[in-house]
């Protein structure tokens, strides 16, 4: 728990921006301390209490970070110790009147003088006024984790005290032994205030069907590709349906798309047409090339045989075909490279011809599995709104909303959460286990750890953590969903960069904010994420496509999905423009130039490009997209392409932050730095350097493109970086790609 928690603070709530951007008081709304508290005897001190100060009552208030105790009045010298003397026995007596349980007649804090009934996960649950509207302003400051009128949240147990007990000796808190992320870094971006986003809050039940009906989903994926074109499913293409589909959709369900323009996706489209009439693999040997191009031959001329095709391409597929099969019947004696060069030659004589005759199928499963996903939406939506009718949940009056500029808080709902089902929670050594009915969600203790403290800086409707263990049920098995069932699979959605790199741009560049991320994978605890009903409790700001800072310095490294990279470069290109107020993105892509993908080169040529680097291939670095549930020694991967780093700024935000040498220098140096801390073997043992693009470095776009994205070309290229996807699927350390969470 950092210190931060129990701190005197005291919001200004006027607001000292003017629309326009220009400063009139001074700086965005930002905590502020007020008058100093006096000094407490060392005797308290030492036995752990400190003075705070309550801004729900207004009045100062004492906690001990011992025993999680908290009084109104200041603590008696020679008070009883919870720990060595739980019953009081040796307490010395005082007059007054107190609460049981409370000796030298002081009083435990309460919500407004007032107790609560206790909720369905062993959890009391404090009363919420209604119509008392939650500004912009309120969340800038991290929420007290001791709350008036709420027990302290016992994250060891899973539990609190119950009333008229006397607190029992409590195990050390849970240290990690490594920390990834650093949560005390405020955030300097700003925003326009915003009213409640209309998302329906996450419920466990809800959550469950939605991932049966992904599940089905998937499976008719799978299905529809084996019975019409004989292939199976590219890999993870399902997953970047999910992103480029995201980047259109204007439906209500936050993971299935379901009101989209064009139906038919051309991610999804592109995949399976790159595998018909069979999936080209990396190969490393004569012989397997020997057999691909066997049975690209036969796939091929089978294929124009069973489909209604004109004379013409029937008698090319036909011809070339043959051809190939009698010159493989004769020549024994080609090389790998013969052979590669007469695969390459036959796809450009055949691939035209039977992508004609493939297009109509192809395109009738990218329709049904949309028109499918639409089906399950309403399902979902339908019984989520019975679900709330059921819990009396009716819809809330308009937010009043000022039109004025704030520091970044967490998206809220409009809509108040009904009551949560009982979650039950126990631990395995140091994996923390969340269990509603039957489902498992797993994840590391530390980041467990790490969920109750982003928990506590940013939920303002459930002081008491009563709804805690259901909202990161649901956070967890959101993201599983979405992951898929593979092995590996969808790990590069959740990739993040080194620790020191983000020390390096905090330091050098005032990154406060991670443009895609979630809770699981942050590294502040400011950032956008791709849910906001599952991860706005948690500090996500929301989508990024739907975020639009006016000032702040950023950090980007998105998905590799094409279409949405391209989206981002296009939402960046709109707020550098629409900004007079320092603006800075960061962002980490990978050099992709065979071809060049439409996002790189915009941003290569945008005249808010200030400056650009590359990072070779293999010379760096990645945290592992499992890194909340994988080992301590595979929470690291090298990257098997080039990684593009490129600066967008506006002109206030590159005066402020201009990449200048010595900073781009010290950027090198968190790379150099994190590969020493970890020792990893590598194809050269010479400094990672980082090389202006404009040398022409070509990142191996095809090595990462078999793990991201297959839907791009495949290459033929047999050289040692290039990696055969099926062969390498169960090796994280070379096929995983370094992206965040999809924030679409």
């Amino acid at each position: 728990m950092t210190s931060e928690n129990h701190t005197t603070v005291k919001v200004d709530t006027s607001m000292v921006m003017s629309p326009t951007g220009s400063a009139t008081q001074g700086s965005p709304v930002s905590p502020s301390t007020s008058k100093p508290m006096p000094e407490l005897p060392d005797e308290l001190v030492q036995a752990g209490w400190s003075k705070c100060w309550s801004k729900r009552e207004n009045r100062p208030y004492w906690f001990n970070r011992f025993t999680n105790q908290s009084l109104w009045e200041m603590p008696v010298l020679g008070q009883h110790d919870v720990i060595s003397d739980p019953l009081g026995l040796n307490a010395a007596p005082a007059e007054g009147t107190g609460d049981a349980g409370v000796g030298n007649g002081q009083r435990k804090r309460r919500l407004s003088e007032e107790t609560a009934q206790g909720g369905p996960n062993s959890f009391k649950r404090s009363k919420i006024e209604v119509g008392i509207p939650v500004t912009p302003t309120t969340p800038i400051v991290p929420i007290s984790p001791i709350t008036p009128g709420a027990k302290p949240w016992n994250s060891t147990t899973g539990t609190e005290d119950k009333p008229g007990q006397h607190s029992m000796p409590a195990p050390a808190p849970y240290r990690p032994s490594v920390i990834y992320w650093d949560l005390d870094v405020q955030t300097n971006a700003v925003i326009r205030e915003r009213p409640p986003a209309n998302h329906l809050p996450p419920h466990p039940e809800m959550e469950l069907q939605r991932a049966h009906l992904t599940t089905k989903l998937r499976q008719h994926y799978h299905e529809l590709c084996y019975q019409r074109e004989g292939i199976e499913p590219p890999r993870e293409s399902f997953n970047r349906w999910l992103l480029e589909r995201k980047v259109l959709d204007k439906g209500p369900d936050p993971l299935l798309p379901s009101e989209c323009d064009p139906i038919i996706s051309p991610s999804m489209f592109r995949e399976v047409m790159n595998d018909i009439p069979i999936r080209l693999s990396r190969i490393k040997y004569k012989e397997e090339a020997r057999k691909l191009l066997f049975k690209y031959a036969e796939a091929a001329k089978k294929m124009i045989d069973s489909r209604n095709a004109t004379p013409d391409s029937r008698k090319v597929v036909k011809w070339n075909a043959e051809d190939t099969m009698n010159w493989l019947r004769r020549d024994h004696s080609a090389s790998k490279e013969d052979y590669m060069e007469r695969l390459e030659h036959l796809r450009k004589q055949c691939g035209p011809h039977v992508a004609a005759v493939a297009k109509d199928s192809v395109e009738g499963i990218c329709t049904k599995i949309y028109h499918i996903s639409a089906e399950y939406v309403r399902r979902i939506h339908q019984a989520h709104k019975t679900l709330l009718k059921d819990c009396n949940v009716s819809d809330p009056e308009a937010a009043d909303v000022q039109d004025r500029l704030v520091y970044c808080y967490p998206i809220r709902l409009a809509l108040p959460s009904p009551a949560q089902p009982r979650v039950e929670l126990h631990f395995e050594n140091d994996i923390a286990c969340l269990r509603y009915k039957g489902e498992m969600v797993k994840v590391n203790r530390s980041y467990f750890t790490k969920l109750e403290l982003l928990y506590r800086y940013s939920s303002i409707d459930d002081p008491r953590f009563e709804k805690f263990l259901s909202r990161v049920w649901c956070l967890i098995k959101r993201y599983l969903v979405m992951f898929g069932a593979g092995v590996n699979e969808g790990t590069g959605l959740q990739g993040a960069l080194p620790v020191p790199v983000f020390e390096a741009l905090n330091k050098q560049f005032g990154v406060t904010f991670e443009c895609f991320a979630s809770p699981l994978n942050s590294y502040f605890k400011q950032f956008c994420s791709a849910f906001p009903d599952t991860d706005g409790f948690f500090g996500s700001r929301g989508p990024f496509l739907n975020f639009s800072p006016a000032s702040g310095s950023f950090e980007a490294n998105p998905p590799f999905s094409e279409e949405l990279m391209d989206a981002m470069v296009t939402h960046f290109e709109k707020l550098l423009e629409k900004s007079s107020e320092p603006l800075s993105f960061i962002i980490f892509v990978p050099e992709w130039r065979d071809p060049l993908t439409p996002a790189l080169h915009r941003m290569e040529t945008s005249a808010f490009r200030r400056h650009q680097m590359s990072v070779p291939a293999f010379e760096h670095e990645y945290r592992s997209g499992s890194q909340h549930i994988c080992k301590k020694e595979e929470m690291y991967y090298k990257a098997v392409h080039g990684t593009v780093v490129i600066f967008l700024q506006n002109a206030a935000g590159f005066a402020k932050w201009e990449p200048t040498p010595e900073r781009i220098q010290e950027l090198l140096a968190a790379y150099q730095v994190y590969r020493r801390a970890l020792g990893s073997p590598g194809p050269s043992s010479a400094p990672t350097t980082l090389s202006p693009a404009s040398a022409g470095g070509s990142g191996d776009k095809d090595s990462i493109a078999a793990k991201t994205a297959p839907e791009r070309s495949a290459s033929l290229d047999t050289s040692p970086a290039r990696q055969d996807n099926s062969s390498s699927s169960n090796t994280v350390e070379k096929t995983t790609p370094p992206s965040e969470t999809a924030s679409v």
